[in-house]
Protein backbone atom coordinates (compact mmCIF):
# COMPACT_ATOMS: atom_id res chain seq x y z
CA UNK A 1 0.00 0.00 0.00
CA UNK A 2 1.07 3.75 -0.48
CA UNK A 3 2.32 5.69 2.70
CA UNK A 4 -0.46 8.20 3.89
CA UNK A 5 0.29 11.87 4.96
CA UNK A 6 -3.07 13.77 6.13
CA UNK A 7 -3.22 17.41 6.60
CA UNK A 8 -5.96 18.21 9.29
CA UNK A 9 -7.22 17.53 12.74
CA UNK A 10 -5.83 14.36 13.92
CA UNK A 11 -8.68 13.90 16.00
CA UNK A 12 -11.06 13.51 12.69
CA UNK A 13 -8.32 12.04 10.61
CA UNK A 14 -8.33 8.87 13.37
CA UNK A 15 -11.43 8.87 13.53
CA UNK A 16 -12.98 9.00 9.62
CA UNK A 17 -9.40 7.42 7.89
CA UNK A 18 -8.10 5.34 10.43
CA UNK A 19 -9.71 1.71 10.97
CA UNK A 20 -9.55 -0.56 13.94
CA UNK A 21 -6.76 -2.34 14.34
CA UNK A 22 -4.37 -1.88 11.82
CA UNK A 23 -1.78 -0.06 13.10
CA UNK A 24 1.48 -2.08 14.42
CA UNK A 25 2.90 0.68 16.22
CA UNK A 26 1.87 4.88 17.24
CA UNK A 27 4.47 7.31 18.75
CA UNK A 28 3.46 10.99 19.46
CA UNK A 29 4.60 13.86 20.72
CA UNK A 30 1.85 16.01 21.00
CA UNK A 31 2.81 19.93 21.94
CA UNK A 32 3.09 21.35 25.55
CA UNK A 33 4.50 24.42 26.08
CA UNK A 34 7.01 23.67 28.93
CA UNK A 35 8.84 26.87 29.30
CA UNK A 36 5.39 28.08 30.82
CA UNK A 37 5.91 29.23 34.35
CA UNK A 38 4.48 25.63 35.59
CA UNK A 39 2.27 27.07 38.66
CA UNK A 40 0.68 29.23 35.90
CA UNK A 41 -1.20 26.22 34.46
CA UNK A 42 -3.31 25.84 37.72
CA UNK A 43 -4.06 29.81 37.32
CA UNK A 44 -5.04 29.88 33.78
CA UNK A 45 -3.27 31.99 31.48
CA UNK A 46 -1.88 35.27 32.62
CA UNK A 47 -0.60 38.41 30.75
CA UNK A 48 2.67 38.56 31.78
CA UNK A 49 4.32 35.68 29.68
CA UNK A 50 1.75 35.50 26.82
CA UNK A 51 4.19 36.06 24.18
CA UNK A 52 6.12 33.39 25.44
CA UNK A 53 3.25 31.28 26.32
CA UNK A 54 1.56 31.82 22.53
CA UNK A 55 1.69 28.77 20.97
CA UNK A 56 0.07 26.75 24.14
CA UNK A 57 -2.49 29.49 24.73
CA UNK A 58 -3.44 28.91 20.59
CA UNK A 59 -3.88 25.50 21.02
CA UNK A 60 -4.37 24.98 25.10
CA UNK A 61 -7.71 27.17 26.09
CA UNK A 62 -10.94 26.44 27.63
CA UNK A 63 -12.72 27.22 24.47
CA UNK A 64 -15.91 25.92 22.84
CA UNK A 65 -14.37 23.25 21.29
CA UNK A 66 -12.33 22.01 24.67
CA UNK A 67 -16.38 22.35 26.54
CA UNK A 68 -17.41 20.02 23.60
CA UNK A 69 -14.98 17.61 23.90
CA UNK A 70 -15.37 17.82 27.49
CA UNK A 71 -19.46 16.94 26.88
CA UNK A 72 -18.81 14.18 25.12
CA UNK A 73 -16.37 12.22 27.27
CA UNK A 74 -18.89 12.70 30.33
CA UNK A 75 -22.25 11.45 27.75
CA UNK A 76 -20.04 8.49 26.39
CA UNK A 77 -22.89 7.99 24.33
CA UNK A 78 -21.47 5.71 22.16
CA UNK A 79 -19.62 3.76 24.79
CA UNK A 80 -16.43 5.37 23.05
CA UNK A 81 -14.57 5.74 26.50
CA UNK A 82 -13.98 3.56 29.19
CA UNK A 83 -15.68 3.95 32.21
CA UNK A 84 -12.31 5.23 34.24
CA UNK A 85 -11.20 7.60 31.83
CA UNK A 86 -15.09 9.61 32.14
CA UNK A 87 -14.57 9.35 35.55
CA UNK A 88 -10.94 10.31 35.93
CA UNK A 89 -12.13 13.33 33.17
CA UNK A 90 -14.64 14.35 35.71
CA UNK A 91 -12.92 14.18 38.69
CA UNK A 92 -10.20 16.59 37.13
CA UNK A 93 -12.06 18.77 35.96
CA UNK A 94 -13.36 18.92 39.83
CA UNK A 95 -9.69 19.89 40.86
CA UNK A 96 -8.63 21.52 37.95
CA UNK A 97 -11.71 24.21 37.13
CA UNK A 98 -12.24 24.68 33.21
CA UNK A 99 -8.65 26.38 32.24
CA UNK A 100 -6.03 25.53 30.25
CA UNK A 101 -4.53 21.97 31.57
CA UNK A 102 -7.90 21.03 31.67
CA UNK A 103 -8.45 21.10 28.21
CA UNK A 104 -5.20 19.88 27.11
CA UNK A 105 -6.09 16.54 28.98
CA UNK A 106 -9.56 16.71 27.84
CA UNK A 107 -7.69 16.85 24.06
CA UNK A 108 -5.28 13.90 24.87
CA UNK A 109 -8.31 12.11 26.47
CA UNK A 110 -9.97 11.99 22.92
CA UNK A 111 -6.92 11.71 20.80
CA UNK A 112 -5.30 8.97 23.00
CA UNK A 113 -8.81 6.50 22.70
CA UNK A 114 -8.59 6.88 19.20
CA UNK A 115 -5.05 5.84 19.32
CA UNK A 116 -6.14 2.37 21.31
CA UNK A 117 -8.48 1.88 18.76
CA UNK A 118 -6.44 1.58 15.47
CA UNK A 119 -3.63 0.07 17.15
CA UNK A 120 -3.54 -3.77 16.67
CA UNK A 121 -4.02 -6.15 19.64
CA UNK A 122 -0.21 -6.81 18.89
CA UNK A 123 0.46 -3.07 18.57
CA UNK A 124 2.68 -1.17 20.89
CA UNK A 125 2.38 2.75 21.72
CA UNK A 126 4.97 5.08 22.85
CA UNK A 127 3.98 8.70 24.40
CA UNK A 128 6.65 11.37 24.28
CA UNK A 129 6.22 14.07 27.05
CA UNK A 130 7.73 16.48 29.22
CA UNK A 131 7.57 17.04 33.44
CA UNK A 132 4.23 19.29 32.82
CA UNK A 133 1.38 17.01 32.13
CA UNK A 134 3.22 13.61 32.01
CA UNK A 135 2.02 12.63 35.88
CA UNK A 136 -1.70 13.44 34.60
CA UNK A 137 -0.97 11.54 30.80
CA UNK A 138 0.06 8.51 33.00
CA UNK A 139 -3.26 7.95 34.86
CA UNK A 140 -5.28 8.50 31.39
CA UNK A 141 -3.38 6.35 29.46
CA UNK A 142 -3.78 3.58 32.50
CA UNK A 143 -7.56 4.17 32.10
CA UNK A 144 -7.89 3.97 28.70
CA UNK A 145 -4.87 1.16 28.23
CA UNK A 146 -4.75 -0.92 31.28
CA UNK A 147 -8.25 -0.99 31.97
CA UNK A 148 -8.98 -2.94 28.22
CA UNK A 149 -6.16 -5.73 29.11
CA UNK A 150 -2.90 -3.64 27.71
CA UNK A 151 0.10 -3.05 29.82
CA UNK A 152 2.03 -0.48 31.05
CA UNK A 153 5.43 -0.92 29.59
CA UNK A 154 8.01 1.11 30.64
CA UNK A 155 8.61 5.01 31.57
CA UNK A 156 11.82 5.44 29.08
CA UNK A 157 13.75 8.21 29.76
CA UNK A 158 15.52 10.42 27.43
CA UNK A 159 18.57 11.70 28.60
CA UNK A 160 20.67 14.52 26.67
CA UNK A 161 22.86 17.65 27.29
CA UNK A 162 22.13 20.68 27.23
CA UNK A 163 24.57 22.84 28.65
CA UNK A 164 22.92 25.24 30.52
CA UNK A 165 23.06 26.57 34.51
CA UNK A 166 20.69 25.61 36.98
CA UNK A 167 18.76 28.13 38.39
CA UNK A 168 18.06 26.90 42.23
CA UNK A 169 17.15 23.67 41.52
CA UNK A 170 18.50 20.67 39.49
CA UNK A 171 19.25 21.02 35.22
CA UNK A 172 16.02 19.35 33.68
CA UNK A 173 18.27 17.40 31.12
CA UNK A 174 15.45 15.06 30.27
CA UNK A 175 12.31 13.77 28.91
CA UNK A 176 9.64 11.10 29.71
CA UNK A 177 8.37 8.85 27.28
CA UNK A 178 5.79 5.99 28.54
CA UNK A 179 5.21 2.87 26.23
CA UNK A 180 2.39 0.57 26.59
CA UNK A 181 1.17 -2.42 24.15
CA UNK A 182 -2.57 -3.03 23.71
CA UNK A 183 -2.70 -6.31 24.96
CA UNK A 184 -0.38 -9.44 26.52
CA UNK A 185 -0.16 -11.23 23.87
CA UNK A 186 2.23 -13.70 23.14
CA UNK A 187 2.64 -12.75 19.53
CA UNK A 188 3.41 -9.04 20.34
CA UNK A 189 5.98 -7.44 18.22
CA UNK A 190 9.32 -6.51 20.72
CA UNK A 191 12.77 -7.03 19.49
CA UNK A 192 15.46 -7.06 22.13
CA UNK A 193 17.86 -3.93 21.35
CA UNK A 194 21.32 -4.54 22.66
CA UNK A 195 24.07 -2.19 23.74
CA UNK A 196 28.09 -2.39 24.14
CA UNK A 197 29.31 -3.61 26.85
CA UNK A 198 31.15 -0.83 28.99
CA UNK A 199 34.74 -0.80 29.33
CA UNK A 200 33.75 -1.73 33.60
CA UNK A 201 31.77 -4.73 32.08
CA UNK A 202 34.48 -6.31 29.86
CA UNK A 203 37.31 -5.85 32.65
CA UNK A 204 34.99 -7.84 35.32
CA UNK A 205 33.36 -10.66 32.94
CA UNK A 206 35.79 -10.51 30.03
CA UNK A 207 34.99 -10.89 26.48
CA UNK A 208 32.87 -13.75 26.33
CA UNK A 209 29.97 -12.35 28.22
CA UNK A 210 26.66 -14.47 28.29
CA UNK A 211 24.17 -12.68 27.09
CA UNK A 212 20.87 -13.57 28.10
CA UNK A 213 17.56 -13.08 26.24
CA UNK A 214 14.03 -13.07 27.19
CA UNK A 215 10.56 -14.61 26.11
CA UNK A 216 7.13 -12.26 26.01
CA UNK A 217 6.75 -12.69 29.75
CA UNK A 218 9.84 -11.40 30.76
CA UNK A 219 11.23 -14.73 31.65
CA UNK A 220 14.86 -14.80 31.01
CA UNK A 221 15.60 -17.84 28.29
CA UNK A 222 17.94 -20.53 28.43
CA UNK A 223 21.71 -18.43 28.49
CA UNK A 224 23.79 -18.54 25.52
CA UNK A 225 27.69 -18.02 25.40
CA UNK A 226 28.58 -16.25 22.35
CA UNK A 227 32.08 -15.76 21.03
CA UNK A 228 31.64 -12.30 19.80
CA UNK A 229 28.83 -11.29 22.02
CA UNK A 230 25.75 -8.51 20.99
CA UNK A 231 26.20 -6.58 24.04
CA UNK A 232 23.76 -5.89 26.87
CA UNK A 233 19.90 -5.81 26.94
CA UNK A 234 19.08 -1.94 26.69
CA UNK A 235 17.31 -0.55 29.70
CA UNK A 236 15.07 2.19 29.74
CA UNK A 237 17.25 5.09 30.10
CA UNK A 238 18.46 6.31 26.96
CA UNK A 239 21.49 8.69 26.52
CA UNK A 240 21.02 9.93 22.90
CA UNK A 241 22.13 13.39 21.74
CA UNK A 242 19.69 16.57 20.89
CA UNK A 243 19.42 18.07 17.43
CA UNK A 244 21.84 20.98 17.67
CA UNK A 245 19.99 24.07 17.52
CA UNK A 246 21.77 25.10 14.34
CA UNK A 247 20.64 21.71 12.40
CA UNK A 248 17.24 21.68 13.74
CA UNK A 249 14.36 21.91 10.96
CA UNK A 250 11.63 22.36 13.87
CA UNK A 251 11.76 23.46 16.83
CA UNK A 252 10.80 20.85 18.97
CA UNK A 253 12.65 17.93 16.26
CA UNK A 254 13.61 14.74 18.41
CA UNK A 255 16.65 13.71 16.99
CA UNK A 256 16.40 10.27 13.96
CA UNK A 257 18.25 7.80 16.85
CA UNK A 258 15.80 8.01 19.22
CA UNK A 259 12.65 7.10 16.44
CA UNK A 260 14.59 4.22 14.59
CA UNK A 261 15.20 2.75 18.12
CA UNK A 262 11.67 2.78 18.96
CA UNK A 263 10.77 1.72 15.78
CA UNK A 264 13.39 -1.43 15.61
CA UNK A 265 12.04 -2.61 18.82
CA UNK A 266 8.82 -2.54 18.63
CA UNK A 267 8.09 -3.03 14.57
CA UNK A 268 9.17 -5.66 12.08
CA UNK A 269 10.02 -4.69 8.45
CA UNK A 270 6.81 -3.89 6.61
CA UNK A 271 4.43 -3.36 9.49
CA UNK A 272 2.25 0.04 10.01
CA UNK A 273 3.79 3.23 12.20
CA UNK A 274 1.90 6.39 12.99
CA UNK A 275 2.87 9.33 14.14
CA UNK A 276 -0.38 11.81 14.77
CA UNK A 277 1.83 14.82 15.83
CA UNK A 278 4.08 14.35 12.82
CA UNK A 279 5.70 17.80 12.66
CA UNK A 280 8.97 18.09 10.81
CA UNK A 281 8.44 14.27 9.98
CA UNK A 282 11.58 12.27 12.01
CA UNK A 283 9.10 9.24 12.70
CA UNK A 284 7.96 8.92 8.76
CA UNK A 285 11.85 9.65 7.73
CA UNK A 286 13.10 7.15 10.35
CA UNK A 287 10.26 4.30 9.22
CA UNK A 288 11.20 5.05 5.50
CA UNK A 289 14.40 4.14 6.45
CA UNK A 290 13.87 1.08 7.82
CA UNK A 291 11.49 -0.07 5.62
CA UNK A 292 8.36 0.30 7.50
CA UNK A 293 4.93 1.50 6.17
CA UNK A 294 3.90 4.70 7.41
CA UNK A 295 1.08 6.91 8.26
CA UNK A 296 1.24 10.91 9.39
CA UNK A 297 -0.68 13.56 10.44
CA UNK A 298 -0.43 17.03 11.30
CA UNK A 299 -3.01 20.05 11.17
CA UNK A 300 -0.06 23.12 10.15
CA UNK A 301 0.66 22.85 6.15
CA UNK A 302 4.22 24.07 6.84
CA UNK A 303 4.87 20.57 8.66
CA UNK A 304 3.07 18.72 5.66
CA UNK A 305 5.66 20.39 3.44
CA UNK A 306 8.43 20.19 5.20
CA UNK A 307 8.10 16.78 5.40
CA UNK A 308 7.54 15.91 1.39
CA UNK A 309 10.46 18.22 1.44
CA UNK A 310 12.75 16.35 3.21
CA UNK A 311 11.58 12.88 1.96
CA UNK A 312 12.41 14.39 -1.82
CA UNK A 313 15.77 15.44 -0.38
CA UNK A 314 16.87 12.49 1.11
CA UNK A 315 15.26 9.71 -1.36
CA UNK A 316 14.63 11.72 -4.12
CA UNK A 317 11.32 12.86 -6.25
CA UNK A 318 10.10 8.90 -6.59
CA UNK A 319 9.20 8.87 -2.90
CA UNK A 320 6.75 11.17 -3.62
CA UNK A 321 4.62 8.88 -5.95
CA UNK A 322 4.25 6.32 -3.58
CA UNK A 323 2.61 9.00 -0.82
CA UNK A 324 -0.71 9.40 -0.65
CA UNK A 325 -1.81 13.01 0.57
CA UNK A 326 -5.28 13.86 2.21
CA UNK A 327 -6.76 16.74 3.16
CA UNK A 328 -4.67 19.28 0.86
CA UNK A 329 -6.59 21.31 -1.76
CA UNK A 330 -7.15 19.37 -4.89
CA UNK A 331 -9.53 21.22 -6.65
CA UNK A 332 -11.05 25.00 -6.45
CA UNK A 333 -14.09 23.81 -3.77
CA UNK A 334 -11.53 22.53 -1.04
CA UNK A 335 -9.02 25.71 -1.79
CA UNK A 336 -12.23 28.07 -0.74
CA UNK A 337 -13.28 25.51 2.09
CA UNK A 338 -9.57 25.72 3.60
CA UNK A 339 -9.51 29.60 2.63
CA UNK A 340 -12.60 30.16 4.73
CA UNK A 341 -12.46 28.18 8.42
CA UNK A 342 -13.31 29.89 10.92
CA UNK A 343 -11.19 27.61 12.95
CA UNK A 344 -8.46 29.87 14.87
CA UNK A 345 -5.56 27.05 14.64
CA UNK A 346 -6.22 27.30 10.96
CA UNK A 347 -6.13 31.53 10.28
CA UNK A 348 -2.73 31.35 8.50
CA UNK A 349 -3.25 27.63 7.01
CA UNK A 350 -4.43 28.84 3.28
CA UNK A 351 -1.90 31.26 2.90
CA UNK A 352 0.72 28.82 4.32
CA UNK A 353 -0.73 26.17 1.51
CA UNK A 354 -0.39 28.75 -1.32
CA UNK A 355 2.81 29.83 -0.65
CA UNK A 356 4.59 26.55 -0.33
CA UNK A 357 2.47 24.64 -3.15
CA UNK A 358 3.58 27.54 -5.48
CA UNK A 359 6.95 27.51 -4.28
CA UNK A 360 7.55 23.63 -4.31
CA UNK A 361 7.76 23.51 -0.54
CA UNK A 362 11.20 25.49 -1.26
CA UNK A 363 9.64 29.05 0.51
CA UNK A 364 9.92 30.63 3.97
CA UNK A 365 6.79 31.17 5.70
CA UNK A 366 6.44 34.39 7.72
CA UNK A 367 4.50 33.14 11.12
CA UNK A 368 4.42 36.59 12.57
CA UNK A 369 0.67 36.80 13.85
CA UNK A 370 0.09 40.29 12.76
CA UNK A 371 2.65 43.19 12.14
CA UNK A 372 3.87 40.73 9.13
CA UNK A 373 3.67 43.82 6.96
CA UNK A 374 2.18 42.35 3.94
CA UNK A 375 4.63 39.60 3.81
CA UNK A 376 3.30 35.97 3.70
CA UNK A 377 6.21 34.28 2.60
CA UNK A 378 9.51 34.75 1.15
CA UNK A 379 12.19 32.88 -0.98
CA UNK A 380 15.26 33.41 -2.96
CA UNK A 381 16.83 32.80 -6.37
CA UNK A 382 20.24 32.39 -7.93
CA UNK A 383 21.53 35.53 -10.32
CA UNK A 384 24.74 33.41 -9.96
CA UNK A 385 27.30 31.39 -8.27
CA UNK A 386 28.06 33.14 -5.45
CA UNK A 387 24.38 35.72 -5.44
CA UNK A 388 20.80 35.63 -4.94
CA UNK A 389 18.13 37.72 -4.84
CA UNK A 390 14.69 37.86 -2.73
CA UNK A 391 10.95 37.26 -3.82
CA UNK A 392 8.16 38.17 -1.28
CA UNK A 393 4.72 36.89 -1.75
CA UNK A 394 1.42 37.84 -0.58
CA UNK A 395 -1.68 35.69 -0.32
CA UNK A 396 -5.16 36.93 -0.41
CA UNK A 397 -8.32 35.18 -0.07
CA UNK A 398 -11.36 37.78 -0.04
CA UNK A 399 -11.37 40.98 -2.48
CA UNK A 400 -8.97 42.44 -4.15
CA UNK A 401 -8.34 45.47 -6.08
CA UNK A 402 -5.50 47.88 -7.30
CA UNK A 403 -4.73 49.36 -4.31
CA UNK A 404 -3.69 45.69 -3.24
CA UNK A 405 -1.06 45.75 -5.65
CA UNK A 406 0.46 49.18 -5.00
CA UNK A 407 0.77 47.88 -1.45
CA UNK A 408 2.86 45.02 -2.46
CA UNK A 409 4.95 46.64 -4.80
CA UNK A 410 6.13 49.49 -1.68
CA UNK A 411 6.71 46.09 0.57
CA UNK A 412 8.96 44.83 -2.01
CA UNK A 413 10.83 47.79 -2.27
CA UNK A 414 11.04 48.32 1.24
CA UNK A 415 12.22 44.71 1.51
CA UNK A 416 14.64 45.35 -0.76
CA UNK A 417 13.24 42.44 -2.96
CA UNK A 418 13.63 41.89 -6.99
CA UNK A 419 10.27 40.19 -7.51
CA UNK A 420 7.15 40.02 -5.84
CA UNK A 421 3.97 37.51 -6.59
CA UNK A 422 0.46 37.75 -5.25
CA UNK A 423 -1.49 35.27 -4.79
CA UNK A 424 -5.17 35.47 -4.79
CA UNK A 425 -8.53 33.02 -4.45
CA UNK A 426 -10.12 35.64 -6.68
CA UNK A 427 -9.77 36.45 -10.19
CA UNK A 428 -7.59 39.88 -10.69
CA UNK A 429 -9.43 43.06 -12.20
CA UNK A 430 -7.49 44.84 -15.25
CA UNK A 431 -6.77 47.51 -12.56
CA UNK A 432 -4.77 45.09 -10.86
CA UNK A 433 -2.96 43.78 -14.24
CA UNK A 434 -2.31 47.35 -15.35
CA UNK A 435 -0.52 48.30 -11.59
CA UNK A 436 1.57 44.88 -11.84
CA UNK A 437 2.49 45.73 -16.02
CA UNK A 438 3.62 49.10 -15.01
CA UNK A 439 6.33 48.21 -12.56
CA UNK A 440 8.46 46.67 -15.11
CA UNK A 441 10.42 43.78 -15.35
CA UNK A 442 13.57 41.82 -13.64
CA UNK A 443 16.45 41.18 -16.23
CA UNK A 444 18.28 37.72 -15.44
CA UNK A 445 21.41 38.28 -16.91
CA UNK A 446 22.62 34.89 -16.51
CA UNK A 447 19.48 32.93 -17.64
CA UNK A 448 18.75 35.48 -20.21
CA UNK A 449 15.29 36.49 -19.17
CA UNK A 450 13.23 38.45 -18.37
CA UNK A 451 10.61 38.23 -15.50
CA UNK A 452 7.60 40.45 -14.52
CA UNK A 453 8.51 42.48 -10.97
CA UNK A 454 5.18 42.11 -9.91
CA UNK A 455 3.05 39.22 -10.88
CA UNK A 456 -0.41 37.85 -10.20
CA UNK A 457 -1.20 33.85 -9.89
CA UNK A 458 -4.59 32.88 -9.00
CA UNK A 459 -5.32 29.53 -6.81
CA UNK A 460 -7.23 28.24 -10.16
CA UNK A 461 -3.75 29.27 -11.67
CA UNK A 462 -2.25 26.80 -9.29
CA UNK A 463 -4.89 23.95 -8.89
CA UNK A 464 -5.96 23.63 -12.57
CA UNK A 465 -2.99 24.65 -14.41
CA UNK A 466 -0.61 23.73 -12.35
CA UNK A 467 1.39 26.93 -12.49
CA UNK A 468 4.83 26.87 -9.77
CA UNK A 469 7.70 28.92 -9.65
CA UNK A 470 10.44 28.17 -12.27
CA UNK A 471 12.90 30.90 -11.22
CA UNK A 472 15.72 28.73 -10.53
CA UNK A 473 16.81 28.16 -6.57
CA UNK A 474 19.27 26.17 -7.11
CA UNK A 475 22.36 26.15 -8.39
CA UNK A 476 22.16 22.52 -10.60
CA UNK A 477 18.88 24.17 -11.65
CA UNK A 478 20.48 27.06 -12.87
CA UNK A 479 23.31 25.47 -14.88
CA UNK A 480 20.39 23.51 -16.85
CA UNK A 481 18.45 26.38 -17.28
CA UNK A 482 21.26 28.77 -18.61
CA UNK A 483 22.17 25.47 -20.85
CA UNK A 484 18.66 26.13 -22.18
CA UNK A 485 19.17 29.36 -22.30
CA UNK A 486 21.92 29.11 -24.76
CA UNK A 487 19.59 27.14 -26.93
CA UNK A 488 16.89 29.89 -27.14
CA UNK A 489 14.54 27.76 -25.22
CA UNK A 490 13.81 30.91 -23.22
CA UNK A 491 10.60 31.78 -20.81
CA UNK A 492 9.18 35.52 -20.92
CA UNK A 493 7.48 34.65 -17.73
CA UNK A 494 8.02 33.96 -13.86
CA UNK A 495 5.31 30.43 -14.12
CA UNK A 496 5.68 27.58 -16.37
Amino acid sequence: MKNLLYYGDNLEVLRKYIKDETVDLCYIDPPFNSKRNYNQIYNNIGGEDRAQAQAFIDTWVWDTRAAEGFSEILANDIGRFTTTAVDLIKGLATVLKQGSLLAYLVSMTLRLTEIHRILKPTGSFYLHCDPTASHYLKIILDTIFVTSGGEFRNEIIWHYLKWSVGQRQFVRNHDVIFFYSKSDSPNRTFNILFVERSPATVKRFGNAKIVSSFDEKGQRKPSQTEGESEGVAMDDVWDISRVPPIKQLYPTEKPSALLERIIRASTNEGDVVLDAYCGCGTTIVSAESLKRQWIGIDITYQSISLILRRLEAQYGKEILSNITLNGIPQDMASARALALKQDDRLRKEFEKWAVLTYTNNRAIINDKKGGDKGIDGTAYFLTGKSDNAKIVFQVKSGNVGRGDIAKLNNDRLREKAELAIFLTLQPPTQGMKDEANAVGVYEHSLMACSYPRVQLITISDMIEQQKRLAIPTSLEVLKKAQSAALENVQSQMLTE
